[in-house]
């Protein structure tokens, strides 16, 4: 009689997941989101000239102290992927930017200094990968919401250390050199840059 039972629930089962309309307790997934507002709109006038791709893996871990880590503390290993852009600010040239001597047919170029923008982590790509849990870390955290913005905030710091270190404002600043070369070549001048180190 049980084995009989058995193969009857076993087969519920199996039909259930062939036709998952026919599961009383299957999961609705409902978008009650509003739509997304415009708060401002602004003028671009920055020249991105280069772009980093970096992944990074936060190693992560909380000890209390005088206790063992099985009883509280966590360990937790997090990996990031994130691109960074180096980009010049030409918002705020001045006149003394361009000197134009018309006999020499020359065009000196001030521009100023490559910066590099907030670090922008790829949200489909960055995830915990794995996370060892002391018991009462455990157990709290069926009670609490993971709170992983520390993890966020240490991917972003750490992808943005390397870009500094990956030359991307020297390459962001050559590669618009060699675009107002061009331009100015076209118009019968040559492009020079004072004071720039990749002139």
């Amino acid at each position: 009689m049980v084995a009989v039972v058995l193969v009857v629930v076993v087969a519920l089962l199996w039909l259930v997941s062939r036709l998952p309309n026919l599961n009383p307790f299957h999961t609705e997934t409902t978008d009650r989101s509003q739509p997304a507002m415009l708060q401002s709109v602004r003028d671009l006038s920055e020249f991105h000239g280069a772009e980093g791709n970096f992944q990074v893996i936060v190693d992560l871990e909380h000890d209390v102290a005088w206790v063992p880590d099985f009883i509280a503390g966590s360990r937790t290993l997090f990996v990031a992927h994130g691109s960074v852009d180096a980009y010049i600010d030409l918002k705020n040239l001045s006149e003394k930017a361009l000197t134009v001597d018309t006999e020499k047919k020359t065009v000196q170029v001030r521009l100023p200094a490559a910066k590099l923008a907030k670090t922008n982590l790829d949200q489909e790509h960055t995830y915990i990968y794995s996370q060892d849990r002391g018991v009462w870390d455990s157990v709290k955290s069926m009670f609490e919401a993971q709170d992983q913005r520390e993890l966020f905030v240490m991917a972003e710091k750490k992808i943005g250390d390397a870009a500094k270190e990956a030359g991307l404002t020297r390459r962001a600043e050559r590669n618009l050199q060699q675009v107002l070369t061009g331009m100015f070549t076209s118009l019968g001048y040559k492009a020079e840059f004072p004071g720039s180190s990749n002139a």
